[in-house]
């Protein structure tokens, strides 16, 4: 696609597109010769990925559209068609949030799954992401498409993919599966719902009811006193996750939580957020606000499709305290290993899942609690498979985690879950306010048992593939280190002295003799981890750096551990500022930190 002319790209769209809208769409910016806008519409298409599709919603082969969402389908029929035993019994189950399209595209898809004899269970209405892999796994089928762009500004939307197993898609599905979409470009005839009634099937209310019944069941506190005199605000960002929330607490026994009205109905408009992330500055604003007005102690909070969590808490002078993905992560696990050493079960079985660049905190936890541990790249693609790795090794996995606040909780859904991850956390703070304490109180005791952890995470924006590629090599040859006999690593990182270099891009493992391959598998990108520690300090440090696989971004995931934040604060403040001086070299390539 990329070496044809651009009027032949132009001519296949209009020939190719269903939607007059979208067809009209291109056929003006030719008119009006914007070749400029055609060639970034038009030169590249979206790629499918392990985490499906995700972009603007316009006309155009690198955009979210009619077009696009019937050659995924297609494609994606193919595949399953050839690679998953009995898949047109099987079925695909598909499910939509509110954004705009969403309940369009979904029917679509529908209509191209049944027009190859493939059976659909539809979730009817708007539904929370993880609603789709729970059904999937539920109903033994096929694979499972979700519509969402999950936290991402109103003018995307996204085609999410699980597979069989109820786990995103990775490796090598993720590249047949877009081999399958470029082999069915031609749009085929499309079939009525409504004709074919034996290929689709509404079980949304039986799902949901098993979906509730099994959140119901993760609870530790079986005796919990509901009636602590505790206020929750919670928001649902504009979303889908109000209805999920709000039933989830009663089932739980709580007095129902305080709603931000501004946010609690689902509105593809984000009108009172630029970006509805609650991770981002200022998202949480009104939700602070409520809870102030209305004299609530905690503030709760989902991403638009609820697979996300967060949460704030106010102390005793009126300050809040937004806790980090890494410090939630932190709670959960030790409330999750609380409830399965309570239960008798032997803990040499019990393993837990986090993302390489999310806190070592646990790591602490699992050895000295004597748990396994064990970690894996970004993604609840990778959690989630990982998870079921461990399964079939004979292990019982309760809980997985990754910085950026998503959430696995219990064996029903190997997908981060913010519903099941708000409802846990209202059980901590109930059950911590009978004992007189506060959410960050336990954070606190769990850092004098394993360690004060803080971390602090941001990146560098870096357009130039060129420059971010000289950042690496200067990384990689700073000829200072003798770890390995190629490569020249540094040797120092914050006044500490580098212990292991794991590099995910080269495929070198300096602490993993004799042949230093990495357990982890290779990044498609950049990344690079360091572990760096003082035992006469009794301080250490990690550092991942990696780039953006969507963004021109280099990030860095940097955490420190120390007996208090006066050791650990001083270590981090050093290390970022040599990151950026010495080995980013932001003065030489124009960089800062965001």
């Amino acid at each position: 696609m990329s070496s044809l002319p651009l009027k032949d790209l132009v001519d296949q769209w209009v020939q190719l597109d269903p939607d007059p809208e979208t067809r009209n769409e291109i056929q003006n910016l030719w008119q009006r010769e914007d070749y400029e806008e055609l060639e970034k519409r038009l030169r590249t298409r979206i790629e499918f990925g392990t985490a499906g599709l995700r972009g603007r919603m316009e006309a155009g082969w690198s955009r979210m559209n009619d077009l696009i969402i019937i050659q995924t389908s297609q494609g994606l029929a193919e595949y399953v068609l050839q690679h998953v035993e009995n898949a047109q019994s099987r079925g695909l189950v598909i499910g939509h949030d509110h954004r705009h399209n969403s309940e369009h595209w979904a029917n679509l898809t529908t209509q191209t799954f049944i027009a190859k004899g493939i059976k659909v269970y539809t979730l009817r209405g708007l539904n929370h992401t993880p609603m789709v892999p729970f059904s999937v796994k539920k109903l033994k089928a096929a694979c499972g498409v979700m519509i969402t762009a999950s936290h991402n500004p109103k003018q995307d939307n996204g085609y999410k993919v699980y597979w069989e197993n109820a786990v995103q898609i990775i490796g090598p599905h993720d590249a047949g599966i877009s081999n399958a979409i470029q082999l069915n470009l031609t749009p085929q005839p499309l079939v009525n719902v409504h004709s074919i009634t034996d290929l689709v099937a509404d079980l949304t209310e039986n799902l949901r009811r098993d979906y509730f019944d099994c959140l119901r069941a993760l609870s530790s506190t079986k005796t919990l006193n509901p009636y602590v005199p505790v206020k929750f605000v919670n928001t649902s960002m504009h979303g889908v996750g109000d209805p999920f929330s709000k039933q989830a607490f009663e089932i739980f026994g709580f007095a129902p939580y305080i709603p931000v009205k501004e946010q609690q109905e689902a509105d593809p408009e984000f009108p009172t957020v630029k970006f509805p992330n609650p991770e981002e500055k200022g998202a949480l604003n009104l939700a602070i606000e409520t809870a102030d007005r209305e004299g609530a102690d905690y503030v709760l909070a989902q991403d638009p499709d609820a697979d996300r969590f967060t949460a704030a808490e106010k102390d005793a002078s009126g300050t809040w305290t937004l806790f980090t993905g890494d410090q939630l992560g932190s709670l959960f696990a030790s409330q999750v290993f609380k409830s399965y050493k309570a239960s008798g079960k032997p803990l040499d079985k019990l393993a837990m899942v986090a993302s390489t660049v999310s806190s070592k905190m646990i790591e602490s936890m699992a050895r000295i609690e004597g748990f396994k541990f064990t970690e894996c790249l970004t993604g609840f693609k990778f959690i989630g498979n990982t998870a079921l790795n461990l399964v079939e090794q004979g292990y019982e996995v309760p809980f997985g985690y990754e910085e950026a606040i998503g959430f696995m909780f219990g064996t029903h859904i190997r997908d981060k879950d913010g519903v099941a991850a708000t409802v846990s956390f209202a059980e901590l703070v109930a059950s911590l306010c009978t004992e007189g304490k506060t959410v960050k109180d336990h954070l606190q005791e769990l850092h004098q048992r394993y360690g004060y952890f803080e971390t602090r995470n941001s990146y560098f924006i870096s357009n130039d593939q060129k420059v971010t590629d000289e950042i690496f090599t200067h990384i990689r040859h700073q000829d200072v280190s003798d770890l390995h006999g190629g490569d020249t690593y540094p040797t120092s990182l914050g006044s500490l002295k580098i212990t292991r270099i794991v590099d995910l891009t080269t495929g070198y493992d300096s602490g993993n003799p004799p042949d230093y391959r990495p357990s982890l598998p290779l990044s498609s990108g950049h990344m690079i981890q360091i572990r760096a520690g003082d035992a006469t300090q009794g301080a250490s440090l990690v550092l991942t750096l990696r780039t953006s696989g969507t963004e021109p971004k280099i990030k860095y995931y940097l955490e420190g551990k120390g007996e208090n934040p006066q050791i650990v604060g001083p270590l981090l403040s050093k290390a970022v500022t040599e990151i950026a001086d010495n080995w980013i070299q932001c003065a030489k390539h124009g960089l800062r930190i965001a």
